[in-house]
């Protein structure tokens, strides 16, 4: 059996994190279902132990349960302290794929705990919060070492056996400052996984400009050993400081690169044609604009203006594209809409609530089913504090109750 690349996008944890934004848990369960959609493995939705997280992550729980949501794991991140496992289970008992992190580097250890934790107490409280989160009912477990590329290759191999000794299921890598090279996290992941025999999940910032090759080349040094590999990924490359390892970047290199495409395979169930949509998207929610040079889908990615590009080009699309537009669900023209425009939002009434509605093919039989609507559509609209898209006023009426407890932020 040929082992494979699985893809896990932290968007909805690691991507938030990125300074100076916010996102909805609205926008959070949109990008949820739009992964899922796209035949991702995981989605790491968020913190379970922060209490503004636990109504939005119990109702996406609700959602997989009533079937919007069919094949992705949705995946809790914690810190690997039992405390941690604990709380996370009694704000979200029915949470079933948790990552467990813990910092492996000696650097981190002592500017973190300042002498308060040796390295014996960072692997026995990674052990007993493993064997605590399988106790609980934990399906799929990570644990993550924190500056894995800082920590000495001997002291990963210990953590990783812990892990997989107290019964986790994969280990992550955690480029945390995004200081490997291709070449080097090739020949670490090698090494770790001929002495551990363990599937490894990669982790990677974009600190140097090289997250995407570094994750796709620590993906292929564990299926070379003969394993399985996970590759971290954001939408749009969102994340702290210069980013994450970006989702379409990432598909687009181990789908077309010559050295690449052949070596490592990619789960069967990515679906890269959803890439234009669920970036586009990502854009509007976070209010970050797509770079004009983005792979895949920035505005130039297929756009010639060198004449002989565009001889090239118009000739024989292959003289200067790698793949089609179609490939990454671009291609369609784009109408925009610019006569009579009637919306629906924090402010609307039930006429014209009714009237986009019924242009979505969703129609209330009496005004009062509309209000019942219409009034969680405000509070949608307040809650994003932007117009709402067609896709979450699908969401909403269908799956109101859901959207409810998203929308409901206890302190």
């Amino acid at each position: 059996m040929r082992h494979k690349v699985y893809l896990i996008d932290v968007t909805d944890r690691d991507g938030v994190q990125t300074s100076r934004i916010l996102l909805p848990k609205l926008s959070k369960t949109m990008l949820n279902l739009y992964l899922d959609e796209m035949g991702f493995y995981q989605s790491e939705m968020g913190f379970p132990t922060l209490k503004h997280e636990v109504n939005y992550i119990n109702a996406n729980l609700e959602l997989v349960k009533l079937g919007a949501i069919k094949r992705i794991h949705l995946e809790g991140w914690c810190r690997a302290v039992p405390e941690d496992i604990e709380l996370a289970f009694k704000n979200c008992p029915e949470i079933k794929h948790l990552n467990i992190s813990m910092s492996t580097s000696d650097i981190m250890i002592q500017g973190k705990f300042q002498g308060r934790k040796t390295w014996k107490d960072i692997i026995d409280s990674l052990a007993k919060s493993a064997k605590l989160a399988k106790e609980l009912g934990v399906e799929t477990l990570g644990v993550n070492a924190e500056d894995a590329s800082r920590t000495e290759l001997s002291k990963l191999i210990e953590f990783v056996l812990a892990g997989k000794e107290a019964g986790a299921d994969r280990f992550r890598y955690c480029d945390t400052l995004g200081v490997d090279d291709p070449i080097t996290i090739y020949e670490t992941i090698k090494a770790l996984t001929l002495a551990t025999r363990f599937p490894i999940e990669m982790h990677c910032h974009n600190d140097l400009g090289m997250a995407e090759a570094v994750s796709v080349a620590g993906a292929q040094g564990a299926v070379d050993s003969g394993v399985d590999a996970y590759i971290n990924t954001t939408i749009n490359g969102y994340g702290e400081r210069a980013g994450n390892c970006d989702l379409v970047s990432t598909i687009l290199a181990l789908k077309f690169s010559h050295g690449l495409k052949t070596k490592i395979p990619l789960d069967e169930h990515i679906d890269l044609k959803k890439a234009w949509k669920m970036a586009k998207y990502a854009s509007y929610a976070f209010n970050i604009p797509i770079p004009i040079n983005q792979p895949g889908v920035g505005a130039n990615a297929f756009a010639h203006e060198s004449g002989i590009h565009a001889d090239g080009a118009l000739k024989d699309r292959r003289s200067y594209e790698l793949y089609d537009p179609e490939d990454v669900g671009r291609g369609e023209p784009e109408l925009l809409e610019t006569g009579r425009i009637i919306t629906t939002g924090e402010y609307g009434g039930v006429k014209g609530f009714r009237h986009v509605y019924d242009k979505l093919g969703i129609h209330f039989s009496t005004d009062n089913d509309a209000r019942r609507i219409l009034e969680l559509v405000q509070y949608a609209n307040l809650h994003t504090q932007k117009p709402l898209t067609d896709d979450e006023l699908r969401l909403i009426a269908s799956y109101p109750d859901v959207v409810r407890k998203i929308l409901t932020v206890n302190p």
